[in-house]
């Protein structure tokens, strides 16, 4: 009895001593426990949870830290339906020893437009329909579905332009939908993105490697300097690694410890590359020019000729169409929002003149940024020493009283180097900010979550959404301006990391979320996928001068005051008098 009462106090330092050596501030969720020794036995007194502590978002987390399974109690239902709202269509399996020659062929495939409904000719206001019959490398029809494809009307004459809705008929065929806009002539162009074996492939791939692009950071003291790699997951036990998940937020994000400093001593953030576990074989399925991105070619006439309006003809279908066209290479919305031209630094200057432009997300973000201080001289960058592509940036214009900031999201950004000082939640920044009328809020987030499970982008969107209500509750004037994805050119490692199945899956997730809240929506997954210019991760400049005169139409709605800018009714009306 003496030696094992003697034995239990041994195995009791051996515990105090331990857990006194615990690096309390690397495992801020640690739980330490006192304990009371009677008649040999051990008993707790009492749990003492660490000030810093963070609460974790399940009781029981996974010993791979993947947080990005746990899912808070009340958005469960919304998380769930958001998921069911981008689920595809069934695709065909990819087993080994697949053959290229049984997937789907844009060269074989073809597309008919059908006669009109009810017959006789196209006018303006119609809906045109188009039949889409998909091949494989043989010739031989698809009987499945699940292919990505992308349909648009054009003229290129007037530089018109319009996206078509493509619906999966799960059969091998499908039907694309196009809203008739404009007079005159209209040419059909099909697109197969991806076969449905592509598309079985990246969803695999995000399944079994969310971790295929890893991160780094530097960790520094002194003369000791170290490296570890970084994620919103990384599989190892708690012990091993720095939980950085933001007090805020809740957003997680989780480095491996470095051997000889303590997890205080992060200085920087950075993408730290990629691993490309694909099989062989699997890369045949994104080839440029053969199954990624090629035109499917019609079956007999892809023009049609467009008459004006019928008198007395409604038009339902603009209600479910889409978003916008283009005509003489202007963005006209169909949501009752009058676009109108800042074609000189004038206009821009005028509407911005008191007001401040907060600028959040990621390089497509920053390009508007770019775009404003280059074509406005008044604006002048205020040089906070910040690196060209992470920034923050701010620029002044002192005559007009305009502040035009831009600051990058957080984690998971595939920049080089962000200082993490410098390294901030959207969701943090818009609760420090003060709004008003003479305020506008723009976020364009979207790119870099495209690796990683759904439930990671959710989690952010859902943040940054509880945000923006209390933004605009604290100051209801405020301008908050939503900027969705956009389609991009396509090689290999971009398909791997960023594919535009990827990227619609997030658009829809975005829309979905920010429905129904007062914002506004640029959409630039319809800017881009209805202009005739290739398809860019940063869209070229006369659809970047499109999508700001959008965020300036917004800002400055018809009826204020704006030398220099020109809305589309007063060019139309102007043009009619000049042809009278």
């Amino acid at each position: 009895m003496k030696y094992g009462f003697i034995f239990l106090l041994l195995a009791v330092c051996v515990l105090c001593f331990t857990l006194y050596n615990m690096d309390v501030s690397d495992h801020k969720s640690c739980i330490l426990t006192r304990l009371k020794i009677t008649n040999g036995s051990v008993t707790p007194i009492a749990t003492i949870t660490p000030i810093n502590a963070i609460t974790p978002l399940r009781p029981t987390e996974p010993a791979s830290v993947c947080s990005f399974l746990s899912v808070s109690p009340e958005n469960v239902k919304e998380v769930n339906l958001l998921k069911e709202s981008i689920a595809w269509p069934e695709t065909p399996s990819v087993p080994p020893g697949f053959s290229l020659n049984d997937t789907s062929d844009p060269a074989h495939s073809t597309f008919t437009i059908l006669p009109r409904r009810g017959g006789g000719s196209w006018h303006v206001g119609d809906q045109l329909e188009v039949l889409i019959k998909v091949s494989d490398f043989r010739g031989r029809p698809r009987k499945s579905g699940g292919d990505l494809l992308y349909a648009r009307l054009q003229n290129r004459a007037v530089f018109a332009g319009v996206a078509g809705k493509v619906f999966d008929h799960r059969n091998g065929s499908y039907t694309a939908v196009f809203s008739l806009l404009w007079e005159g002539d209209a040419q059909v162009e099909v697109t197969l993105v991806h076969p449905g074996e592509a598309v079985t492939v990246l969803e695999r791939l995000t399944k079994e490697q969310p971790d295929r692009i890893y991160f780094e950071s530097i960790f520094r003291s002194g003369s000791i300097k170290e490296s570890t790699e970084c994620n919103v997951c990384l599989k190892a036990p708690k012990q091993k690694l720095c939980n950085y998940t933001d007090l805020d937020t809740g957003e997680p994000w989780f480095c491996y410890k470095p051997k000889k400093l303590n997890c205080d001593t992060r200085m920087t953030h950075s993408k730290g590359g990629f691993r490309q576990r694909i099989k062989p074989m699997e890369e045949q399925l994104f080839k440029s020019g053969v199954n990624m991105k090629v035109s499917i070619p019609g079956s007999g006439p892809s023009n049609i000729s467009i008459l004006p309006e019928l008198k007395g003809g409604k038009n339902e279908n603009m209600k479910t169409g889409p978003a916008g066209y283009y005509y003489q290479g202007v963005w006209r919305t169909l949501d009752g929002t009058t676009v109108r031209q800042f074609n000189n630094a004038t206009a821009i200057s005028q509407c911005l003149k008191g007001k401040a432009l907060h600028l959040y997300g990621d390089s497509t973000i920053r390009q508007w940024f770019e775009y404003l201080t280059s074509t406005t001289p008044d604006l002048k960058m205020f040089d906070l020493k910040s690196p060209k592509q992470t920034g923050p940036f701010m620029a002044l214009d002192f005559k007009n009283n305009i502040l035009v900031t831009f600051r990058c999201h957080g984690a998971p950004i595939r920049f080089g180097n962000l200082l993490i000082s410098q390294m901030r939640y959207i969701a943090s920044e818009l609760k420090g900010l003060v709004g008003g009328t003479n305020t506008v809020v723009v976020i364009g987030i979207w790119s870099h979550f495209s690796t990683f499970p759904v439930e990671v982008y959710i989690r952010r969107l859902l943040s940054i959404r509880t945000a923006v209500r209390q933004l605009l509750t604290r100051h209801p004037g405020t301008l908050v301006i939503i900027r969705t994805a956009n389609p991009k050119a396509l090689s290999l490692y971009e398909t791997l990391t960023n594919s535009d199945w990827f990227s619609i899956q997030r658009d829809k997730i975005l829309r979905a979320i920010f429905k129904g809240m007062n914002v506004k929506l640029v959409d630039a997954w319809e800017m881009c996928l209805a202009h005739h210019l290739p398809h860019s991760l940063h869209p070229q400049p006369p659809i970047i001068k499109n999508m700001i005169d959008v965020v300036l139409s917004h800002t400055c709605p018809l009826g204020e005051s704006s030398k220099g800018a020109i809305s589309q009714k007063k060019k139309r009306k102007e043009k009619q008098v000049r042809t009278s």
